[in-house]
């Protein structure tokens, strides 16, 4: 029978002392004296089984007999048998070691080195999730989706109720008096487990990695590289092993995932930096078992394999690599993994160029990216000939020839890659300092947009052939382009442990639009580039005469980015030329544009995922008045919150000024129907003393950047007769011809001024109320006079449903 015991109660160094469970303590004498279970248990008179159950420790208190015919076998000393005999008359001590719930393998609960049983697949589905979302609580219907993939039954708010209460009595016995107990909380949304991170084997992980990063500029690679094998060894398998697939597809656990990948690429790395590859051999190994196709893991396979004298096995790895991805995808290995295969071809292993790791203050590697990672930035190395002597005081074969600088530098090994922090082949040395994080303030309530939330989650795909770097936001004025955008990049902000990177372009704006060369200064400096390094340009966009090169800008922004996972969110964009030079190519970094024109430029081009944001539906836009003026008031007026919300035309910027101005003047939302439904109701929909939160004002920044034509063609379309009117029908409201009239209509379609479908085209009701306010009465009468004797005015559709505007 084999010997097999958990790694986790597996005593390290010898026998334990005097203490703690009397398995293990068995275990280690038996392990001590080079026997197996079954040598054991026949020379000490009893069964296997026996021997088996005391070691594992379901008998707390075996016969002194056992224990004295154990002894010989095992080599014990008068004191050791002592011990036990003692233990085992006392049973096992009351533990009060802190409680820990583990989820990074099979989900376990423990209390010291004692495990706690959790039974039924409901608790250990609710526990898993609570321990993923820790410390942020797990949303009502979250859980639901969770418990029950397929559809909940009609009771199941009371079985949660159930569930959670089993939870609670499950940790409730954990942890000694006076320590702080762990329990699952009610929040307003749903539940949060309440216990310091370390007492969760992810939060652990998370503070060890976190530390980890924060030494990655240090001058102490040995510390990190201690936090980051403990961190790594919290993992016991993938994130909750023995869970349903809905909970391990769960975007936390997907998340988890990533960061033990980003983990094992900085151990790995910084394993070969002290010279310990052998070390990190292990961890991807079982790593590349799970990311098949990771190409950084696989580099860094190969270069360890290599440099501990595995050079046939690391060619090994390239090979099945390669006929993988040609079998699965299609592709040849990229750059990083080409190049680690070139150097052990050419025999050139990082131990050849190692530096002595005490010096190497800025040798620390950058993080890769998950699939493709861009080349190293430092120079090309020159390579001596094959059958050429190294002259002495000249480099070794394969080591990067350098010229000398006020500030030399380390090398670096192998397939790692230089962060900002280092030398730029060009342009210096960048600042240390705090990755950016320039996201503003998200909305406290956001509603709806769950579809679109999606489409941008593949920005954060696991699977390359998923995963676009690029997704643009587009959308009418006031329809919640930047709220989408701002909620989702602090939602996944994790993913971008290199920073966010945030800039209003002002493309609708009172004020000038921002140059790319302007940006590109921002992020630049926000980067860590010091003055001397930027472009002329760059150092100062605001001098006219200085043009400067943008190419030179962007090229450098480009540069730093390389080897970082950056977000880099572009708000309020005015066209394609705009943001072009603003789009790295890094396969690490993602971009969320967000702007008033369709940007199909973009999409055709660049490969961009387009997310076209609509008004709200009646549902979505009373949640949203809930989430400001309350959600029982709403429920209070349901009929006269529905009628509000129709009034805004289901526009979220202006069902928040009516919430805003609700809540201000301490009306009911019946009244403030009754003043919207007046004449202007534009002039209504604003927030006295704030400029920006007018309704009227958001749709004059568009309007204003139409050409005269097309400001025309939208002060006419306010005199419908009904929602929607064909090409024909703009003509002869226009008095042009149809071509010229569908070209202005696809300019407005193009700004979400006017709305597209199946040839005919439609005003939003506020955007027909601004109309009106637009047009002058001889140019209304003329238009409505020009349609009315038009033979076109058969296909105008008159609307069969309120119309809120004034003068319908």
């Amino acid at each position: 029978m084999s010997d097999t015991t958990p790694a986790t109660v597996e005593p390290r160094g010898g026998p334990p002392e005097g203490q703690g469970p009397l398995g293990p303590r068995i275990q280690a004498f038996r392990r001590r004296a080079g026997l197996s279970q079954e040598a054991a248990a026949s020379r000490a008179g009893i069964s296997t089984r026996a021997l088996r159950d005391i070691e594992r420790g379901r008998a707390h208190r075996p016969r002194a007999g056992t224990l004295r015919g154990l002894a010989e076998p095992l080599g014990l000393s008068g004191d050791e048998l002592a011990d036990l005999l003692t233990a085992a008359r006392t049973g096992p001590p009351g533990d009060t070691g802190r409680p820990r719930l583990l989820i990074l393998g099979p989900l376990a609960l423990r209390r010291g080195r004692t495990p706690v049983p959790v039974t039924g697949p409901m608790l250990r589905r609710l526990l898993g999730l609570l321990a993923l979302r820790h410390p942020e609580p797990a949303t009502q219907q979250e859980i639901t989706d969770i418990l029950w993939p397929s559809g909940p039954p009609h009771s199941h708010l009371s079985l949660i109720h159930t569930y959670v209460s089993q939870a609670r009595r499950l940790l409730a016995p954990c942890g000694p008096r006076g320590a702080p107990q762990p329990t699952v909380a009610r929040t307003p949304t749903g539940y949060r487990l309440e216990a310091p991170r370390n007492q969760i084997d992810l939060g652990h992980f998370d503070e060890l990695l976190a530390r980890a990063e924060r030494l990655h500029r240090t001058p102490d690679p040995e510390t990190r590289y201690a936090s980051l094998t403990e961190a790594l060894r919290c993992w016991r398998g993938p994130v909750l092993a023995d869970a349903d697939p809905v909970l391990r597809r769960h975007p936390a656990a997907v998340a988890a995932e990533e960061r033990r990948v980003r983990a094992a690429l900085l151990h790995a790395d910084t394993a070969l930096l002290l010279g310990r590859s052998g070390e990190a051999v292990q961890v991807l190994a079982d790593l590349v078992n799970a990311e098949p196709l990771h190409e950084g893991l696989h580099a860094r396979l190969i270069l360890g394999l290599a440099d501990s004298g595995e050079q046939a096995a690391a060619l090994q790895v390239f090979t099945r690599l390669r006929v993988r991805l040609d079998e699965e995808l299609g592709i040849e290995p990229g750059a990083e993994i080409r190049e680690a295969h070139l150097r052990v071809l050419r025999r050139q292993l990082p131990g050849a160029r190692r530096p002595d790791h005490r010096t190497a203050t800025r040798g620390a590697p950058a993080r890769s990216a998950p699939i493709r990672s861009a080349p190293t930035q430092s120079a090309p190395a020159h390579h001596a000939p094959a059958d050429h002597r190294p002259v002495p005081g000249t480099p070794a074969p394969g080591t990067e020839i350098r010229r000398e600088s006020a500030h030399p530098e380390p090398a670096l090994p192998a397939g790692t890659h230089r962060t900002p922090a280092h030398p730029t082949p060009a342009h210096g040395t960048a600042v240390a300092g705090p990755p950016p994080a320039q996201l503003p303030a998200g909305a406290r309530m956001h509603v709806g947009r769950r579809p679109q939330a999606r489409v941008l989650d593949t920005l954060v795909a696991t699977d390359p052939a998923r995963r676009p770097h690029l997704a643009v936001v587009v959308g009418a004025p006031g329809v919640g382009k930047t709220a989408l955008a701002t909620h989702w990049a602090h939602a996944r902000r994790e993913h971008f442990a290199d920073g966010q990177l945030f800039v209003d372009l002002r493309g609708h704006s009172r004020l000038p639009a921002l140059r790319p060369a302007d940006v590109l200064a921002q992020f630049l400096r926000a980067l860590g580039a010091p003055p001397h390094a930027l472009p002329e340009n760059s150092a100062n966009p605001g001098n006219p005469e200085n043009p400067g090169n943008d190419d030179e800008a962007a090229a450098l922004y480009r540069t730093l980015l390389a080897d970082r996972r950056v977000l880099i969110v572009l708000d309020n964009a005015r066209d394609a030329e705009q943001v072009r030079p603003l789009i790295p190519g890094a396969p690490g970094c993602a971009v969320v544009i967000t702007s008033r024109s369709r940007l199909a430029g973009l999409v055709s081009a660049d490969g961009a995922r387009r997310i076209a944001l609509d008004v709200l539906d009646p549902d979505e836009g009373c949640r949203l008045l809930g989430s400001i003026v309350g959600a029982c008031n709403v429920a209070a007026e349901e009929e006269a919150a529905r009628r509000l919300v129709e009034l805004c035309g289901g526009l979220p910027l202006a069902i928040r000024i009516a919430g805003a101005n609700l809540v201000a003047r301490d009306t009911s939302i019946a009244h403030h129907c009754a003043e919207l439904a007046g004449d202007d109701i534009l002039g209504r929909l604003r927030i006295e003393g704030d400029g920006r939160s007018t309704v009227r004002s958001a749709f004059e920044l568009s309007y204003r950047t139409l050409p005269d034509e097309a400001r025309r063609m939208f002060r006419l379309l306010g005199q419908l007769p009904g929602p929607e009117l064909t090409v024909d029908a703009a003509a002869a409201l226009a008095g042009s011809t149809p071509a010229a009239s569908a070209a202005l209509l696809a300019r407005l379609a193009d700004a979400h001024l006017v709305r597209e479908k199946a040839g005919r085209f439609a005003l939003d009701v506020l955007l027909r109320s601004y109309a009106r306010e637009l047009i002058g009465a001889d140019e209304a009468h003329t238009a409505r006079r020009r349609l009315l004797l038009s033979p076109a005015r058969g296909p105008v559709r008159r609307g069969t449903g309120p119309d809120n505007c004034s003068g319908s």
